[in-house]
């Protein structure tokens, strides 16, 4: 049976078209992934849980807005272990596990107070987040283990969550038979972001750094260095914490480094600056981060939770990502 040529064309048409349009939904389709910084569930917001209380409540409405939800628990959640010797150790009760799962994905324990009670502590915290589903990174059982991504998928899109620490000390760090922390060594953090990319098919890579100076308002050198070598080895962008408080933003190569998110919930502020702390989400597509914002919260330093603080909505950024590839 012949086929006219016409018929051959307009086949071939639809069959372009359809490609097309299967391409441009793939693109639109979009996820937004919220991240808040340092969470310390000890003293202050760890007794208001004792008594029952959801320190997070207020804000419900924030976590419910976001398809996904990622923290930095700055501190270990375990009931045994041994204090090492720094100047603040930090150990939340296991009480404040059901109230994390109700409101977090994915944690990063790759901080310098997730080791605070020692190897033995952490692997308890490893248990406890497997045992009630709770995703995290930044932290394992061995070294291979705290190098892993955290995996999680939503509307197609597969998001790849590292975790780095880099301020001391070092001891926390994961080695090949003890639990602890991902250091951040420069080669290791360029080989996870190409192998989560190569070997897990991640369409977006997402470092969360655990870097830089306390109370400095800028990014430093070693930050703004390191953050460009993460995006050369393909992160689609790079969110940091630590420094308590809130640190300024740029874009390299068209990809979002959002310095320091600040203090998210914990009673140990010092100054007002550390009472403040951004709310972040980024609005994803295959490709990458197509836009970025932010909400302002504050700290009550009588109970160390953090409320929205709406009447500062100049603070608040906007940013639409152009060419992102």
């Amino acid at each position: 049976m012949k086929i006219r040529l016409p018929l051959i064309s307009l086949l071939f048409a639809l069959s372009v078209s359809a490609t097309a349009l299967a391409q441009t939904t793939e693109k639109t389709k979009t996820v937004s992934l919220l991240f808040v910084g340092d969470m310390v569930l000890d003293d202050l917001p760890g007794k208001a849980m004792e008594q029952g209380i959801d320190p997070y409540a207020a804000l419900a409405s924030l976590f419910q807005q976001a398809d996904i939800r990622v923290g930095n628990l700055e501190c270990v959640i375990a009931t045994g272990g041994k204090a090492v010797e720094k100047n603040f150790t930090f150990r939340a009760h296991p009480r404040s596990l059901p109230i994390l799962k109700k409101y977090f994905d994915g944690l990063s324990i790759a901080n310098n107070h997730s080791g605070d009670y020692g190897p033995s502590a952490f692997a308890e915290m490893l248990h406890f987040l497997d045992e009630y589903k709770i995703g995290h990174f930044g932290g394992g059982h061995n070294l291979s283990q705290a190098h892993r991504p955290f995996l999680i998928e939503k509307n197609g899109i597969k998001i790849a969550l590292l975790g780095y620490d880099e301020f001391m000390p070092r001891s926390f760090e994961a080695n090949l038979m003890t639990p602890g922390v991902a250091w951040s060594e420069d080669d290791y953090v360029v080989r996870d972001i190409k192998a989560a990319r190569e070997v897990d098919h991640a369409d977006i890579v997402i470092p969360f750094m655990h870097w830089g100076w306390e109370n400095e308002m800028k990014a430093g050198k070693r930050q703004r260095e390191l953050a460009r070598i993460m995006i050369d080895a393909g992160a689609d962008a790079v969110v940091g914490a630590h420094p308590h408080v809130i640190q300024d933003t740029e874009h390299y190569k068209g990809k979002p480094i959002i310095y320091s998110l600040g203090n998210f919930m914990m009673d140990a502020v010092d100054n007002e600056a550390q009472t403040k702390g951004w709310a972040l989400r980024l609005h994803l597509n295959k490709t990458g981060v197509e836009a970025w914002d932010t909400q302002v919260t504050k700290i009550d330093p009588k109970t160390g939770i953090p409320a929205l603080l709406t009447e500062e909505k100049s603070e608040n950024v906007i940013n639409r990502i152009k060419g992102t590839a």
